[in-house]
């Protein structure tokens, strides 16, 4: 089966996660299929709003980490770092349906998305200092605007998941739903927004996120940094190694 399913209809662009027995864990074939399907939208009059969505009960796992240990993102030329551009600069309104665990990436896209609806099963979390990483997809940037500096500092140092109802209470996502209408819920309000003008929908957009994407640039850019080199550091491979060992991981000399 194809990992990423792509559906146009109605000016909308349906892009799913379909990756359901290795939890929706995100390979770099995977992103560079949202890159090239972002960037032909992007270039298609008749796509007028994009979704992203999982399933009922899982959004994403984040990224596939045997994967990701043996072939680690080696800088900003990769297709990880071309998904989250492309997302960054999408000019049209972009809805993320969000049930069950959407973990690291599967969060910090979220911070790119215009809406946000969730589960109420869904599970959020930014596991980075646990895995001896350091925050990416420039949510060092977007998590403190969005939620404030203390949530943010809390949900990045302590990196321990946190539901739906604690996320719209912070301002994370726009609305929790019942897991099995949200999908729905979503593809409505995909379409309400397909049936208004798409260059007043554009305007909008820019003007909301105006001044932000260079400072989005520069944050993804100094944070992959900072991350390529805590990937090779002595605490990113004893939480690794624990993670794949099924044990905790020891930081007491760390």
């Amino acid at each position: 089966m194809e990992p990423i399913l792509a559906l146009r209809e109605s000016g909308v662009l349906t892009l799913t996660f379909n990756r359901v027995e290795k939890k929706n864990a995100i390979t770099q074939e995977m992103y560079a299929l949202l890159h090239r399907e972002l960037q032909s939208a992007q270039a298609d009059e008749a796509v007028r709003v994009v979704v992203l969505q999982g399933q009922q009960d899982l959004f994403t796992s984040g990224n596939d980490v045997t994967e990701f240990l043996q072939r680690p993102p080696g800088g900003l030329d990769t297709p990880v770092f071309d998904f989250l551009r492309s997302l960054a600069d999408f000019p049209k309104p972009v809805i993320a349906a969000v049930g069950g665990p959407a973990v690291g990436i599967g969060t910090t896209l979220l911070l790119h998305c215009d809406l946000v609806y969730a589960g109420d099963n869904a599970l959020f979390s930014l596991p980075f200092v646990n895995l001896g990483l350091s925050p990416e997809a420039a949510s060092s940037l977007l998590l403190p605007l969005r939620v404030g500096p203390a949530a943010a500092a809390e949900m990045l140092m302590f990196g321990e998941p946190f539901g739906a109802d604690d996320a719209l209470a912070v301002g994370l996502i726009n609305r929790v739903l019942p897991p099995e209408g949200l999908r729905d819920y979503a593809q409505a309000q995909a379409r309400k927004l397909a049936a208004k003008p798409s260059a007043s929908l554009a305007l909008t957009k820019q003007l909301l996120r105006k001044g932000q994407r260079e400072l989005v640039h520069a944050a993804m850019a100094d944070e992959a940094w900072h991350f390529a080199r805590m990937l090779q550091g002595p605490a990113a491979k004893e939480a690794f190694s624990a993670f794949l060992a099924k044990r905790k991981p020891d930081f007491s000399k760390l």
